[in-house]
């Protein structure tokens, strides 16, 4: 007989799964206008493995400042 195990995966109500941000990988900052706005590239890790997306560096420090206490090594100007 096969014996298989699965991975103990919380699905909330609303059919949705939690992941968690693993790591910063790159620094971008875009120019407009008079304003700038600084994203980072986080590589996210749930039960479909790692993603990466880029999100608002501001509200990436605000949910998870331990991210943070690393510098960046890529920056891009765009």
């Amino acid at each position: 007989s096969n014996v298989i195990e699965t991975d103990d995966i919380q699905v909330k109500d609303n059919l949705t799964v939690e992941s968690v941000p693993l790591r910063i990988e790159g620094r971008e900052v875009k120019k407009l206008r008079n304003k700038e706005i600084t994203s980072v590239k986080v590589i996210w890790g749930g039960p479909a493995g790692e993603n990466a997306t880029w999100e608002l560096e501001s509200k990436m420090k605000n949910f998870y400042p331990e991210l943070f206490s690393g510098k960046f090594s890529r920056t891009k100007i765009l």
